[in-house]
């Protein structure tokens, strides 16, 4: 990614920036999860997802549309990297909810820069740290949302991110250092879209974060309003989805 097209990445998310250090890691982490929105429409309306850099650069920033883990991360990672800072693709279990061990499916990025190694995701629609988290800290990091997560190690799983959820202890996501490329990576973005199996052709997936404390979500017609710890629902008629994505979710199709 060239200047021109990270100032252009800096302006869409309505960030800023001055050097590759921690604070400026934060500040872009967490204006992304505000301004780009975890979205599997073009999955819905059978458009092949493109991993490659020109094809997400011209839908997440020319069209301002978001995306699932493999697009959102794979062209942050690339804003970072343009910046100065040192980024390592990961692949990952997303273990919340899960029962036994799930695929690899998830996507994130290890990130290195003058004070520090970090754990940084934009690709969630459900909670994760809105900044990043000191890489394999096991002390306890509170994020601005509240949450607090820290690391376990697992002969099986290898790296675990862990969350207190109301007074317990669960995972979210585990991930090895182990070596993938485009292709592993466009090999499960596929299984994803066309999967029978995938959550991502099913049905409506939206989510993004509303200043200063909230998150919102749209799964099928149920939109739902998270702040603290109080939700709020809403069914959303069929002839207002449209207006709703767009002007909750800012998404124009």
């Amino acid at each position: 990614m060239d200047k021109i097209k990270a100032l252009q990445y800096i302006e869409r998310i309505g960030s800023s920036f001055e050097k590759a250090d921690y604070k400026n890691l934060c500040r872009l982490q967490n204006d992304h999860l505000f301004a780009v929105p975890y979205e599997n429409l073009d999955i819905l309306d059978g458009n092949p997802i493109k991993l490659d850099s020109d094809s997400l650069f011209e839908k997440i920033v020319t069209r301002r549309r978001g995306g699932y883990c493999f697009e959102v991360n794979k062209l942050f990672g690339e804003l970072l990297r343009s910046l100065g800072y040192k980024v390592t693709d990961l692949a990952a279990r997303y273990l919340r909810g899960e029962n036994g061990i799930p695929m690899r499916r998830h996507h994130v990025l290890k990130v290195a820069c003058e004070d520090g190694v970090y754990l940084c995701d934009v690709g969630v629609g459900e909670p994760l740290p809105m900044e990043p988290v000191p890489y394999l800290t096991k002390e306890h990091f509170t994020d601005s949302f509240g949450g607090e997560y820290f690391f376990r190690e697992d002969d099986t799983l290898g790296h675990v991110l862990c969350e207190n959820h109301k007074g317990t202890v669960r995972d979210v996501i585990s991930f090895t250092e182990e070596l993938w490329v485009s292709a592993d990576y466009e090999t499960i973005s596929f299984w994803c879209e066309k999967s029978p199996l995938s959550i991502f052709n099913k049905d409506i997936i939206l989510a993004i974060r509303q200043r200063p404390y909230s998150r919102i979500t749209l799964s099928g017609n149920v939109l739902h309003k998270f702040t603290g710890g109080e939700v709020e629902e809403t069914i959303i008629e069929s002839s207002e989805l449209e207006n709703t994505i767009k002007e909750l979710f800012y998404i124009s199709k």
